[in-house]
């Protein structure tokens, strides 16, 4: 029974985790009701409705009622989620893309790669990333692509250390030696026998850099840095808690965001942590031992 158990493949040991499950078919009906909700409801993000007036309550037309221009909420806040989801997951790719091939660089072939790269890295988690984040997003301009752009070509760093650090250690093994010596390219033994051996705790990282980037959107829309209207964001939709008649008379207009916001980070949490133990049961187990020692 424990070989077979041991035997599981990844997926089936996500799948026994109920946590991991229940966040990622929350965070897969998110993204079903963003995408296909609009077009069967007909929900217009960026139409005013002057007959249900300015700040309506919800209603049985407008569910979530409409904001200080007559657009309904419930339009906005699906809308929102697509471009907060989409900037998240679109930066931790980017920075997947980028940290990785330069994690492997910096590992293997160790020298001015190492330092050059490591340097890089260094300096770039120097600057406080909030404010970084903001000088280039106010030069570059504070659309959609831009912000992914920025974020996704800053957060490359923790990345390109997670895979410089187990290179260090792969590079090492004995199996790599041996394909070294058989005469294999850098390249191939980067492609075939190092990346394998080290990709498991990008992609267990990849959802947690993820709710970081839509975090990191929110806060820049939210200071008016992010999105920008007619175009929405659920930071967007929560800097109206910015006007104390808002905040305390309306909580239907930023309530619902504010809840998103935390459920889809949470859940991104959680998958991130349910891939780590389906991948590296080691390290559950190491975590266990620290909390009973």
């Amino acid at each position: 029974m424990g070989e077979r158990r041991n035997a599981r493949s990844p997926w089936s040991k996500f799948r026994a985790d109920r946590r991991a499950m229940a966040c990622l078919m929350i965070l897969c009906a998110e993204l079903l009701a963003v995408f296909l909700l609009p077009p069967l409801l007909g929900l217009e993000p960026n139409v005013s409705d002057l007959e249900a007036g300015f700040w309506a309550p919800p209603s049985a037309e407008h569910w979530l009622g409409t904001d200080d221009v007559g657009r309904d909420l419930l339009a906005r806040l699906l809308h929102g989620g697509r471009v907060s989801l989409l900037i998240g997951l679109l930066a931790a790719a980017i920075s997947t893309a980028v940290g990785v091939p330069l994690g492997l660089l910096a590992g293997y072939r160790r020298g001015g790669w190492e330092f050059w790269i490591m340097r890089l890295a260094d300096l770039f988690q120097t600057f406080p990333s909030i404010v970084l984040v903001l000088c280039l997003v106010s030069l570059v301009g504070a659309s959609a692509a831009n912000i992914v752009l920025v974020l996704g070509l800053l957060g490359w760093t923790g990345i390109a250390r997670l895979v410089y650090a187990n290179t260090l250690t792969v590079r090492e093994q004995e199996y790599i030696m041996a394909v070294r010596a058989l005469g294999a390219s850098r390249a191939t033994i980067l492609r075939r026998n190092v990346l394998p051996n080290v990709i498991s705790p990008v992609w267990c990282s990849i959802p947690l850099r993820a709710g970081r980037a839509i975090l990191s959107e929110s806060s820049l829309s939210f200071l008016g840095f992010g999105i920008r209207i007619p175009q929405a964001s659920w930071g967007s939709l929560i800097q109206y808690a910015s006007n104390l008649t808002v905040l305390t008379r309306r909580p239907w207009v930023w309530l619902p965001p504010g809840l998103l916001l935390i459920l889809t980070v949470l859940c991104l949490a959680g998958i991130g942590d349910g891939m780590r133990d389906a991948l590296d049961p080691r390290a559950r187990r190491a975590f266990q031992r620290e909390l009973n020692p």
